[in-house]
């Protein structure tokens, strides 16, 4: 029986050691003597970027004014032209022909026109002498000015064949780089369809794509910065120049931000990635790792002036970069705990601190 006893006795003793280990464990785990504590900021700067892609702010689509066949083509993706290069011809031969018979048309107009001519010059010496009457001279006059009407008839039709002549050929009108390339020798192409697409030297933008919860953030003139992803570490100043009226099929609206730096180095092509700030007065924000939730509801850690904390339910606005904006739930001169806030509980008593390790003393008179 005594062996009994003592094995109740050892199991007793070993449950209360073992009970107030435990005991020891969670009061020390609870207790936390220094927290982090600021008070909210006033103005909230918000940071958002959109991903886009450099383009030449004009751009153009050169075509062919008459239709043919394609024997040459000069110039590809990738290359530089100047103005007045011949970039592409197609087959003149019966562009030729018609000029030929247009020639002809105009020879065969100028000699009925010089026929005309003269003969009128002869009616008019015989109608004075009365060797001819009224209306034989009229009629001769007539017969001129029907001439005359056919020559520059014939001429108009001799221009328009040259200048179709002269359109066989793909002149470049700008200096630029082609983007693209549409056509392959030995294809027949109809007037104005596109061969190149060529984007005009100059100054350079970035095309981004904004969502429509977002684009009345946005304002023409509004000031940004570009980053290029194949060099993070380099700014270059834009502005926003042009906006979409509406939304294309994504849901999202075209934003071109023009770059106030001409910089060689940046090329067509390329991604970048556009940065626009947004400061708003009069709105709180606090740090995002003061903000913590439970079950699905937003809520902070505010001091009380006798340095214990509450729980308090808030309402947040679109998340920062770095912080977040407080609707409603907190007043400006509330202390709320900035770290740590998964390790807090109600009515905790802390030693509040600030980001230089010196101690916060709460007024007793501040909203809580």
């Amino acid at each position: 029986m005594s062996i009994i006893k003592t094995a109740v006795v050892s199991m007793i003793i070993v449950c209360s050691v073992t009970l107030w280990g435990c005991s020891t464990d969670a009061t020390e785990t609870e207790h936390i003597p220094f927290v982090m504590v600021t008070q909210p900021n006033s103005t909230h700067n918000e940071q958002k970027s959109y991903a886009g892609d450099v383009q030449a702010r004009q751009q153009t689509a050169l075509a062919f004014r008459v239709g043919g066949q394609i024997i040459e083509r000069y110039v590809d993706v990738g290359d530089q032209v100047k103005v007045g290069q011949v970039l592409a011809k197609l087959d003149v031969k019966d562009a030729q022909l018609q000029l030929n018979a247009a020639n002809a048309q105009l020879e065969s107009a100028q000699s009925a026109a010089k026929n005309a001519e003269d003969e009128l010059k002869r009616f008019k010496q015989l109608l004075p002498m009365s060797a001819v009457s009224r209306s034989q001279y009229d009629a001769v006059e007539n017969q001129y000015k029907a001439a005359m009407s056919g020559l520059k008839q014939a001429q108009s039709n001799y221009d328009v064949s040259r200048n179709q002549t002269g359109y066989n050929q793909l002149v470049a009108n700008k200096n630029g780089v082609i983007t693209a390339r549409n056509i392959e020798v030995g294809q027949v192409v109809a007037a104005g369809q596109v061969a190149y697409q060529m984007a005009i030297a100059g100054d350079r933008e970035v095309v981004i794509g904004v969502p429509e919860q977002a684009i009345s953030e946005i304002k023409v003139g509004q000031s940004a910065w570009v980053t290029l992803w194949s060099k993070p570490e380099d700014k270059f100043a834009a502005y926003v120049r042009e906006i979409s009226p509406a939304a294309d099929q994504s849901r999202t609206f075209s934003v071109k931000v023009a770059l106030r730096e001409g910089n060689t180095a940046i090329q067509l092509g390329q991604s970048a990635r556009v940065f626009f700030n947004n400061t708003q007065n009069n709105v709180l924000s606090v740090p995002l790792s003061s903000v913590s939730a439970n079950d699905q509801h937003a809520y902070v850690w505010v001091v009380k002036p006798d340095q214990t904390i509450q729980k308090v339910f808030v309402t947040l606005g679109a998340y920062g970069r770095d912080s977040v904006p407080v609707l409603s739930g907190l007043n400006p001169q509330d202390y709320v705990v900035i770290g740590g806030v998964h390790l807090l509980r109600e009515k905790q008593k802390i030693q509040p601190i600030d980001r230089e390790n010196r101690a916060v003393k709460i007024q007793a008179g501040a909203p809580s």
